[in-house]
C-alpha cells in the first residue's frame, strides 16, 4: 500500500493538471470501490473548481468550490494517471479506456485524470470542507511527520508507557501518521534501533534521534518519486525509484551496507508484517 512519499508524489503530480481547474465532467463507472461512492458523486463533482490539492497522511484531499472536499485513497493498487495535459508536462495522449478505469475527471485545461484500481481497495468520499478533519478516517490521525507538530516532546510522551515494539509504535497512525512498513524499517536501521525494542525502553536521546531520521528518509523518498514495488506509479505513469536506495527493506540475506559490518540483513515477522533489520547494527 502506498505510504506518505508515494501519496505526496501523486499529489504533486496532480497539482498542475487539477489545481485551479474546473472538473468539466466526472465519469463514475461503478457504484463503489472499497465502500460505496457518495450519493450523486458525478453531479457533485461536475462543474466544480479544484481550489487546492493537499495531503493528510495517506489521503489526497481536493478542496472544491462547492464547499466539499474529495477524499482519495489509493488502496493497494490504485493509480491516478494524467493524460493530455496542454501544458506539455505529461507526454501521454488520452489512452483508450481500460477495464479498471473507475472514475475519470475531464479537466477544463484538457487534461484527463483517471483513477484506475484493479483490486478495488481504493476509496473516494465527499466531505464538508469545514469539518473534513472530523471525518472518521482523519479524526484520529496523529501529527504529520514532516510538520512542526511532530517533535521531540510529542514522540517521547507517546513512547513513555508504550509496551509495544518500536516498529509497531511507529506504525500506529495515532502517534504519527503516514508511516508504513517500508519507511519505518529504513528509519530504524539508520537510527540503529532494533524493531523489537520496546518503545518504552528507548532513552529520550534515542527517541529524539528518530525525528530527523524519519524526516530525512521520507524527504529522500519523495524526491525519488516514492518506491515502486508492484503497483505504484507516479501521476505521469513513471516509476518511483527510492527502492534502489533501500538499506534493509526486501534485502533479506544480503550483506549489511554499514562499513565494517559482516552481518547480513534478517527478516522477522511482527504482527503479520515483515521487519527487515541488521542484527548487529540495530540494538
Amino acid at each position: 500500500m502506498p505510504e506518505l512519499p508515494e501519496v505526496e508524489t501523486v499529489r504533486r503530480g496532480l497539482t498542475p493538471a487539477m489545481e485551479g481547474q474546473v472538473i468539466v465532467q466526472a465519469d463514475v463507472h461503478r457504484p463503489d470501490l472499497r465502500w460505496p461512492f457518495p450519493d450523486n458523486m458525478s453531479e457533485r463533482l461536475t462543474g466544480r473548481t479544484v481550489l487546492k490539492l493537499r495531503r493528510r497522511s495517506k489521503y489526497v484531499l481536493a478542496d472544491l468550490s462547492s464547499g466539499e472536499t474529495l477524499l482519495i485513497h489509493l488502496g493497494m493498487s490504485g493509480r491516478m494517471l494524467i493524460s493530455g495535459d496542454p501544458l506539455g508536462q505529461f507526454v501521454h495522449e488520452h489512452p483508450a479506456p481500460e477495464k479498471h478505469d473507475h472514475v475519470v475527471f475531464h479537466m477544463s485545461n484538457g487534461a484527463r485524470v483517471t483513477f484506475n484500481d484493479p483490486r478495488r481497495f481504493g476509496a473516494m468520499d465527499l466531505l464538508d470542507t469545514t469539518t473534513a478533519e472530523k471525518h472518521k478516517l482523519l479524526a484520529a490521525l496523529g501529527p504529520e511527520p514532516l510538520g512542526n507538530d511532530f517533535n521531540d516532546s510529542v514522540l517521547i510522551t507517546a513512547f513513555e508507557n508504550k509496551k509495544s515494539p518500536v516498529k509497531s509504535a511507529l506504525l500506529d497512525q495515532g502517534i504519527v501518521c503516514g508511516l508504513g512498513n517500508i519507511y519505518v524499517c529504513e528509519a530504524l536501521f539508520r537510527a540503529g534501533i532494533a524493531p523489537t525494542r520496546l518503545a518504552k525502553d528507548l532513552t529520550k536521546k534515542r527517541v529524539r534521534s528518530l525525528i530527523p531520521i524519519i524526516r530525512d528518509v521520507l524527504s529522500e523518498a519523495i524526491e525519488a518519486g516514492g518506491s515502486s514495488l508492484k503497483d505504484f506509479r507516479q501521476a505521469d505513469g513513471k516509476l518511483g525509484y527510492f527502492q534502489h536506495s533501500f538499506d534493509v527493506y526486501g534485502r533479506e540475506g544480503d550483506p549489511c551496507r554499514t562499513e565494517g559490518c559482516t552481518k547480513s540483513i534478517e527478516r522477522i515477522v511482527q504482527s503479520g508484517r515483515s521487519s527487515f533489520h541488521c542484527p548487529s547494527c540495530q540494538t
